[in-house]
C-alpha cells in the first residue's frame, strides 16, 4: 500500500457569522432553536461501541435561562457502563491505529466540512439552549472554534510526522509517533462546546481510543457532537461517551491496567485529585499515563498610566462578561492607575447600562443565565459577602434572581484591600473586582498581582509606554500562559494563540498547537543499518 505524507488542505480560522438583524443567518439559527426548544423530549443515549445505551435512570435537561422547560433527559450509567466503554475501546484500538494517518484525518477534516455546513445550526443552536450562550459566543466557540480544532490539528500532525532525526552513510533513521498503549480518558467541561470535543478528537486523531466523560450541563451539544463524528464516518468505538458519577468513573478508569491517558479541563482541585488517584496506582498500569490539564484561573487585566481608559474599560467589560464569566480565561481582577481609575469606572458602568439580559433567544441579549442553580448559588454567595464587607463596595449591577432563570447582573466591586476575596478566589461568574492602585507604584503593584493568586492562566497589560509593556511582560512571565498586550484577555484563536496556562492552571499543553498532540504519541526511534559490521574489532585495537 503506497504511504506519503501528504499536503492537507490549508486550514484558514473560520470566519464568524456577525447575525446582523434581518440577516439569513440570524433567522436561520433562531429557527433551529426554536425548532429544538419546542420539540419533542429528547432522549440522549451513551455512545459505547456500536449501541446506543439507554437506562432508567434518566436525568432532565433544561435550558439555565428557563429551568422549568424540559427539553428532554439523558440516561445516567454505572461502573457496568464504563468496563464496556473500556472494552469497547479496547476493542477498536489495534484497526483504528493501524489506519493510515491520512484515513483518520479525513474523517475529522470531514467533521470540520460537516460543522461549517448542515451541523452548524444544530451545533450552535444545542449550545444557546443547554449552555445558554448567545448566538455570538456560541457560533465563536460551538462552530467556528471546533471547526478550527479539527481542520488545523490536522496539519500538526503532518508537521509532527515530517520531524525527522539525521542519518549518516551506510544508515537510515526513522522517528515514528505511536498512539499510546491503552485508552485515553476525556473529562470535559460544560463551558465551551468545542474544548469538548477536542479533548476527544485529538488523541483520537493521534491513533488512540477514547473513553469520553462530559459534564451533565453540557450533555445536549455533547450528543450534537457524537452526531457529527458518526456522520464523519468515525468508526464505532474509537470515542465512547458515558454519563456517570464521576467518582464511580474514576475509580473504574484509574485502577484499569489500559488506562494510558487522561485529558481534562475543570477545576484545579478535581485535577489534583485525579493525579493524586493516578498516581497511588501507578505500579499496575502498563506504562505511564499522559496527564494533561487545563483547570482554573483568576485572570487579570492591570493598566498603567499611560494606558487609554476607553480601551482599559471595553477590555473589562467584555473579558469579564462574556458567557457571563464562565471563561477559565474570564477576567476577574483589574489593577487601575489613580490618575484614570475613575474615567475607567465610569465608562464600565456605563457600558454595563447597556447590556440586555435574558434568554439566547433573543439576540440582542448580551447577558444570558449561569449554568445552574449550584453555580447561581455559588456567585450569589460572593455577592452578598461583597456586601458586608467594610473595605469593598458594589458600584455596579449586584442583584440575582433564579425564580424563572439562573441571572445573575454583572457586579463590578471597587476594593481597597489588594487581598480581598474576589481579588483571590476563582468565582467563576460575571463578578469582576478593581483594585485602585497608585499610578507611581506600577512596578510594586506588579509584584503584588503576581503574589496574590495561585492561577496562572491568562492575564492582560494595558498601557501606551513601551518600557511599562516591556516591564509587566517580564515581571509577569510567570503569572499567565497566555499574556495579552491592549487586548482583553480572552478569545484565544487556535493557530493563533495557543492555550493554557501554568502554575494552579494546569500543565500547560496549549491545546490548539502541536504541542498538545505530541502528548498523545509514544515516539519510536528506528535505526537500520544497510551493511551490517562482520568484525567487533575497532581500529584502537590494532
Amino acid at each position: 500500500m503506497p504511504e506519503a505524507i501528504y499536503r492537507v488542505p490549508q486550514p484558514a480560522n473560520e470566519p464568524v457569522t456577525p447575525f446582523s438583524p434581518g440577516s439569513a443567518a440570524a433567522i436561520s439559527l433562531k429557527n433551529t432553536y426554536d425548532q429544538l426548544y419546542n420539540q419533542a423530549p429528547i432522549d440522549i443515549p451513551m455512545y459505547i461501541g456500536a449501541n446506543e445505551v439507554r437506562t432508567t435512570d434518566k436525568r432532565p435537561i433544561s435550558p439555565p435561562h428557563d429551568h422549568q422547560h424540559i427539553l428532554g433527559h439523558f440516561n445516567y450509567g454505572d461502573a457496568r457502563h464504563i468496563n464496556a466503554a473500556i472494552d469497547a475501546a479496547l476493542a477498536a484500538r489495534q484497526a483504528w491505529a493501524n489506519l493510515p494517518w491520512e484515513q483518520r484525518a479525513a474523517v475529522f477534516l470531514k467533521a470540520a466540512d460537516l460543522l461549517a455546513g448542515p451541523f452548524r445550526d444544530k451545533m450552535n443552536a444545542s449550545t444557546m439552549l443547554a449552555q445558554s450562550k448567545n448566538c455570538m459566543q456560541a457560533e465563536i466557540d460551538a462552530a467556528c472554534e471546533l471547526i478550527d480544532f479539527l481542520k488545523m490539528n490536522v496539519a500538526y500532525v503532518t508537521q509532527i510526522y515530517k520531524e525527522q532525526p539525521d542519518s549518516n552513510a551506510g544508515m537510515w533513521n526513522r522517528l515514528e509517533y505511536r498512539p499510546l498503549e491503552g485508552f485515553i480518558f476525556a473529562i470535559t467541561p460544560f463551558n465551551f462546546t468545542s474544548i469538548c470535543a477536542n479533548l476527544c478528537a485529538a488523541p483520537a486523531l493521534m491513533g488512540n481510543v477514547v473513553v469520553w466523560k462530559p459534564a451533565e450541563t453540557q450533555i445536549y451539544s455533547a450528543q450534537v457532537i457524537m452526531e457529527l463524528f458518526k456522520a464523519a464516518g468515525l468508526p464505532d468505538g474509537v470515542i465512547n461517551m458515558i454519563t456517570v458519577d464521576g467518582p464511580v468513573a474514576g475509580d473504574t478508569v484509574f485502577k484499569h491496567r489500559d488506562f494510558a491517558g487522561l485529558h481534562f479541563t475543570g477545576s484545579s482541585a478535581v485535577f489534583k485529585h485525579l493525579w493524586k488517584e493516578i498516581g497511588t496506582n501507578l505500579d499496575s498500569y502498563r506504562s505511564y499515563p499522559r496527564i494533561v490539564g487545563e483547570t482554573g484561573g483568576k485572570d487579570f487585566i492591570i493598566a498603567h498610566r499611560s494606558a487609554v481608559a476607553k480601551e482599559v474599560a471595553t477590555g473589562i467589560s467584555r473579558g469579564a462578561f462574556e458567557f457571563q464569566g464562565h471563561k477559565c480565561s474570564a477576567a476577574s481582577r483589574a489593577y487601575i492607575p489613580s490618575n484614570i481609575a475613575h474615567e475607567i469606572i465610569d465608562y464600565v458602568k456605563a457600558d454595563l447600562a447597556s447590556f440586555k439580559m435574558g434568554s439566547p433567544a433573543d439576540f440582542g441579549n448580551f447577558i444570558n443565565a449561569v449554568i445552574d442553580e449550584r453555580a447561581f448559588d455559588k456567585i450569589a454567595g460572593y455577592i452578598d459577602y461583597i456586601k458586608a464587607q467594610d473595605d469593598a463596595e458594589i458600584v455596579s449591577g449586584g442583584n440575582y434572581d433564579k425564580s424563572k432563570g439562573y441571572f445573575i447582573e454583572p457586579t463590578v466591586v471597587v476594593t481597597t484591600n489588594p487581598k480581598f476575596r474576589t481579588m483571590c478566589e476563582e468565582i467563576f461568574g460575571p463578578v469582576m473586582t478593581i483594585y485602585i492602585y497608585d499610578e507611581n507604584e506600577f512596578e510594586a503593584t506588579l509584584e503584588l498581582l503576581d503574589q496574590t493568586s495561585e492561577y496562572a492562566l491568562t492575564g492582560a497589560i494595558f498601557s501606551v509606554d513601551r518600557y511599562a509593556i516591556d516591564l509587566a511582560s517580564k515581571k509577569l512571565e510567570n503569572a499567565a500562559g497566555n499574556f495579552y498586550i491592549n487586548d482583553k484577555p480572552t478569545g484565544a484563536v487556535v493557530g493563533q494563540q495557543p492555550f493554557g496556562g501554568a502554575r494552579a492552571s494546569g500543565t500547560n499543553d496549549k491545546a490548539g498547537s502541536y504541542l498538545n498532540l505530541l502528548r498523545w504519541v509514544s515516539p519510536r526511534t528506528i535505526k537500520e543499518t544497510f551493511v551490517p559490521a562482520t568484525d567487533y574489532r575497532y581500529p584502537f585495537l590494532g
